[in-house]
């Protein structure tokens, strides 16, 4: 195991490269390079506004990208942060010494609050200049506001929530009207509903928030200066519009749940975080006397949302007497706390302050803080400037927090995409576990970390742990590349290892039974994990010497399974006697060689099987090589087991219409062997054309003659036309075998009346049967009673033979007058030749002064014409012209070669007189006479006429344009 260790590092060693660049890098125990090029931005990174007031800021709120303040006495300044450069300025229009108190601005930046000093209330709509008064608010001085997130809209507050400074919480509505400016009175209605106390009497109600929980639950927080109440209740489905004076009025006699503390700062705020848009908080910080009670908000509990509560005491830098906190602001993992001169941020995973940004005194003292819930930005005023923050990857270093706190999965889930970070948390995770004896866990995280492997590997096996050591390597074998193949190779065979040394351990203890089996699934398992699959069977047979080595029988058929190297795994069949095995996997994994080189053994005990084996198989099977196989077989076995072989031969012979000659050569040899009857039906069946017979008909009679097979003999004889030889086995045999091969030669007649005078001087000689040798002759028509007669010894009397004698003569008889009438036919058909000749010479055509000629349409006289019967007349010339390309090549050489001689006849005279048959003057010795040359030419030329005879015929498939001449023709038309 050491020495696979050593072995696995230095892979690894190997397969580390450090790339080098002008950077300063370091590579530390993580294997992760850690790199800072610049300055990393702050979370809370503060930026001052571009503006300077002409007056002095009395409030400022901000919502949706929508930002209000009050300046000086009777100004009010709205600005849309989208279109910064275009603000929007609106005079309160008041004419006594009333300052404005607070401003409130609901969700969605368009209902607009102005509670003055004394104690009036102004409303203004984002839509609208003017600034209309509330007139049923008035003598109530508005400490706070709870929005309906849930019905309000850009004209209509729904049933809203107002805190007083006596204490008093009125429900109230304002809605602007629709086709006006405003209703006669644009709050519906104010009335209340509660009044909340503290120890003293009523007291001031600092804070309001409305949310809605599960299945129309609705819980609405409200505090003072020491004291958070919580009024939960449920509105009917429908009525939300009726507002919330039913969840009031269940506390009407009982004081609701509430948290209180001691400590008093003259007023009280609450902060709220929502994640996203148009959901509720997830967590809450309260501002109070002691410190800030944050925590998260769970509506899932009936009572109170509060959950997992912390305080936050104040530190000794904070003095409430005399610095104390004035606004708070809480982001996701942080809550921030305007003081005076400076803003602390204090982190809610351990309470730290992570931030501390001090203000300086140009800028006076800092008034108010208030964070825009759509866009997460923060925002600080003084009398005299804006700043604002903002939050910029807030998360950067939870992840180390909730790892200090033991949280690993959050820790995880905050460092996801730094992979640097995410394994340190793995580490720190690993080392957890690994002390609190939490093994496989510790390995699962230890595969996952870029931890040195020895090192690992070492410390679970100086542990004992060899089953978190298992863990271990197959987290990390899943985790290598496919290029690390070195790795892949080590760990693999390590893991078998492994594997088999524990299998070894639980098989002796019947104990562990279920172990044991649980473990087995887990190896089988990572035998056949496709991962593994090309490691595996690259290095099968060092997997293979594991298993032999620890005698792992099973497991090593089992890899061989998935290795599909069956070879094996038949072979091990074999090795135990388990042939019905081993012809299973044959028989499902239906591989040819393999059934070439086990069935020599399979078929020794189990043919039959075997047999049906092969017949399954089909046409994938060559018939050929199973031949050894089966002469082995039917050497040593009996008559009933060479029926399989046989069996199987006919299957391929007569279902599989096999045509090898070896595989028919050895059904011969099965049939002449055991079955003489089937020979000889094969051998009828196979036919008597030899270019169509799949056997050697040599070794087949060779095979039959040792077998004394005679008629199988005579059979193969006739096929190979040794009639001669057929005939003379036969007659060993049966004469009317004998009988039915001498009329096979039907075309050579002298070899059948050869082959007839063997039967019958095998019928007088042998048989001596006189009437037998008769029948012969009534057989054969070829046989004549002279033929037979000198087979008949000189004693045998006439009258066995005076029918016979008497039937020749007859025949000798109908011969000759046959012959006398073919005679006289002949006689008769010669005259009227003679007749027809004569006739043939005395026939004429007439041709009128006007006919034309048939080719070229002039008229026919003026030169040398043909007539032929049909009534077609040609030029000699356009006749000629018209046959000579039809003719076939010789036919034009020697009709030129006539023509030739034709004009060498041609001599010219100077006498307009010419000898008589001066045509049949002979030429000379050897040499045709003109006369002769003229009709040669004829007969060649006017053999047929060029409209009507075949010529014609023969031309039908010819194109009308020569193919060769087609181009020329065809440039001739353009």
């Amino acid at each position: 195991m050491a020495s696979i260790l050593d072995e696995y590092e230095d892979s690894l060693h190997r397969s580390v490269s450090v790339p080098q660049s002008r950077a300063t890098v370091g590579i530390p125990h993580s294997g992760y390079v850690n790199a800072r090029l610049e300055k990393e931005t702050p979370i809370f990174n503060k930026q001052r506004i571009d503006f300077a007031p002409p007056e002095k800021i009395n409030s400022l709120v901000v919502s949706s990208n929508q930002l209000c303040m009050s300046l000086g006495k009777d100004t009010l300044l709205r600005i849309d942060l989208g279109k910064p450069d275009e603000p929007n300025q609106v005079e309160l229009g008041r004419k006594d010494e009333a300052k404005v108190y607070k401003m409130f601005l609901d969700h969605t930046g368009s209902h607009l609050l102005i509670a003055l000093n004394t104690s009036e209330c102004l409303y203004l709509n984002r839509s609208v200049q003017k600034v209309r008064a509330l007139s049923r608010w008035k003598g109530h001085l508005i400490e706070s506001v709870g929005w309906n997130k849930f019905l309000g809209s850009e004209t209509n507050t729904g049933p809203i929530l107002v805190g007083t400074s006596q204490g008093q919480i009125y429900e109230a509505e304002i809605s602007v009207s629709e086709g006006s400016l405003f209703s006669t009175n644009p709050d519906q209605y104010f009335r209340q509903v509660y009044t909340l106390e503290e120890e003293s009497g009523p007291a001031p109600v600092c804070c309001l928030e409305i949310e809605r929980g599960l299945e129309g639950k609705f819980f609405i927080i409200a505090t003072t200066r020491k004291r958070l109440f919580q009024f939960v209740g449920k509105v009917p489905e429908g009525t939300e519009q009726q507002g919330f004076s039913s969840i009031f009025a269940v506390h009407a006699d009982h004081l609701p749940s509430f948290r209180e503390f001691p400590a008093n700062l003259g007023f009280s705020e609450i902060a709220f975080y929502t994640p996203k848009l148009r959901s509720n908080p997830r967590s809450f910080a309260w501002m109070m006397g002691n410190g800030v009670l944050y925590g998260t908000l769970d509506y899932s509990r009936p009572d109170s949302i509060l959950s997992d509560e912390r305080v936050w005491v104040y530190p000794p830098d904070i003095d409430i007497t005399v610095n104390k906190p004035i606004s708070i602001v809480l982001t996701q993992f942080h809550f921030l706390l305007l003081l005076p001169d400076r803003v602390k941020a204090v982190c809610t995973l351990n309470g730290q302050v992570v931030f501390q940004d001090l203000f300086l005194e140009k800028f006076g003292s800092l008034t108010r803080m208030i964070k825009d819930p759509t866009v997460q930005q923060i925002w600080i005023h003084t009398e005299k400037v804006v700043f604002r923050y903002h939050v910029q990857r807030e998360s950067r270093d939870v992840w180390k927090m909730y790892m200090n706190m033991n949280k690993f999965d959050l820790a995880k889930e905050y460092c996801k995409d730094r992979p640097e970070c995410l394994d340190i948390v793995l580490a720190k995770e690993a080392e957890h576990c690994f002390q609190n004896k939490r093994y496989l866990d510790s390995a699962k995280c230890y595969a996952l970390t870029q931890n040195y492997f020895e090192e690992i590997a070492l410390k679970f096996i100086e542990a004992k742990q060899e089953e978190a050591l298992m863990e271990f390597l197959i987290k990390k074998l899943s985790n290598l590349k496919p290029s690390e193949k070195t790795q892949t190779t080590l760990l693999t065979t390590w893991l078998t290892e492994l594997y088999l040394n524990w299998l070894g351990i639980l098989q002796g203890d019947p104990s562990q039974r279920n172990l044991y089996l649980d473990t087995r699934e887990k190896f089988r398992t990572f035998l056949s994990s496709p991962k593994n699959k090309d490691c595996l069977f690259n290095n099968r047979a060092s997997i293979y010497e594991l298993l032999a080595s620890h005698g792992d029988t099973e497991h090593m058929v089992y890899f061989a399974v998935i290795m599909q190297d069956y070879e094996r795994v038949v072979a091990h069949h074999c090795q135990h006697d388990e042939y019905d095995e081993a012809l299973n996997v044959l028989s499902r994994h239906r591989d040819e060689k393999l059934f070439y080189k086990f069935s020599p053994v399979l078929i020794q005990h189990i043919p039959k099987k075997v047999v049906d084996a092969w017949i399954s198989m089909g046409s994938r099977l060559d018939a050929r090589n199973l031949i050894p196989a089966l002469v082995n077989y039917s050497q040593s076995a009996s008559t009933q087991q060479i029926n399989e072989a046989i069996r199987y031969m006919e299957f391929c012979v007569y279902q599989l219409e096999e045509t090898q000659q070896a595989i028919h050569n050895y059904l011969l040899s099965l049939y002449a062997l055991c079955r003489p009857d089937s020979l000889l039906s094969y051998l009828e069946q196979a036919g008597t054309n030899p270019n169509r017979i799949h056997y050697d008909l040599k070794y087949a009679l060779r095979l039959c003659a040792e077998h004394g097979h005679h008629r199988a003999c005579v059979h193969i004889y006739k096929v190979m036309e040794l009639y001669e030889e057929a005939v003379d086995l036969a007659l060993q045999v049966d004469v009317d075998l004998a009988k039915s091969c001498a009329d096979l030669p039907e075309d050579d007649e002298e070899l059948r009346k050869k082959l007839w005078l063997k039967i019958a001087r095998h019928v007088v000689q042998e048989e001596k049967d006189v009437k037998k040798a008769m029948a012969c002759l009534s057989s054969c028509a070829l046989l004549k009673i002279e033929d037979v007669l000198p087979f008949f010894p000189d004693f045998v009397t006439i009258d066995h033979f005076k029918e016979a004698i008497c039937n020749s003569l007859e025949d000798y008889n109908k011969h000759i007058e046959e012959l006398k009438r073919e005679m006289e036919e002949a006689t008769q058909s010669a005259k009227r030749i003679r007749e027809d000749i004569q006739e043939m010479r005395n026939k004429y055509g007439s041709v009128e002064p006007q006919e034309k000629c048939a080719a070229c349409d002039f008229p026919l006289l003026n030169r040398p014409f043909y007539l032929f019967l049909c009534g077609h007349m040609f030029h000699y010339d356009c006749l000629l012209q018209a046959v000579f390309p039809n003719l076939p090549a010789y036919k034009q050489a020697k009709l030129e070669d006539l023509q030739k001689k034709l004009a060498a006849t041609s001599q010219p005279s100077k006498s307009h007189h010419r000898p008589k048959d001066a045509d049949t003057i002979s030429l000379g010795k050897g040499q045709q006479s003109r006369e002769q040359i003229k009709a040669d030419i004829d007969d060649i030329v006017a053999a047929e006429c060029v409209y009507c005879g075949e010529l014609m015929i023969r031309s039908i498939d010819k194109p009308f344009i020569d193919p060769q001449k087609y181009e020329e023709e065809m440039q001739s038309w353009l």
